[in-house]
């Protein structure tokens, strides 16, 4: 039975979630893809991910699953040496940007102020097979998959200060 808790609160009521449980992809990939998109508007991290599909723009890999990936040109954009253009992941991400956009629409949330606040990926339980090698031997043949959740929040709009002591008096009577 899916659970619906989430690891991150958010501080508003202004916000939307989306999750999804036990994607097919592989979770160290999607990790990556989740750190390159938090913290960016929904409407840019959208159309990150369509370039990252067209091969664009890149996803960086840093932190502790960076193993393996090569070095590209891309990647300096990011002020990192390793990239990749993880389509399975990517793909996955944008079906529960669209997912949390649907539910902020029903909420009433505005599309531009939406902003992702959080972005996680957890591991879900090994997809265990087989597979037969020579000599009559079996090894595991395993999949990773990924749990995913997006918090889209609203970004609060930063006002200026009244220039005058009238502009103040009169703020301060309404």
């Amino acid at each position: 039975m899916p659970s619906t808790s989430y690891c991150y609160e958010p501080q508003t009521s202004k916000h939307a979630k989306a999750k999804a449980e036990r994607v097919r992809v592989h979770f160290k990939n999607t990790v990556q893809v989740a750190n390159a998109i938090r913290g960016m508007t929904l409407i840019r991290a959208k159309k990150f991910l369509n370039n990252v599909l067209k091969h664009i723009e890149a996803v960086p890999f840093r932190g502790p699953f960076n193993g393996g990936p090569g070095r590209h040109a891309q990647a300096k954009n990011w002020k990192v040496s390793q990239c990749r253009w993880p389509t399975k992941s990517v793909r996955a991400m944008l079906e529960i940007l669209r997912n949390a956009e649907a539910n902020a629409k029903t909420r009433g949330l505005t599309k531009p102020k939406l902003v992702i606040a959080h972005a996680h990926v957890n591991k879900a339980a090994l997809i265990r097979r087989r597979t037969f090698r020579a000599h009559g031997r079996i090894n595991a043949y395993m999949c990773t998959p990924s749990h995913i959740e997006i918090v889209l929040e609203e970004k609060q709009v930063a006002t200026k200060a009244p220039e005058t002591a009238a502009a103040v008096e009169e703020v301060k009577q309404q």
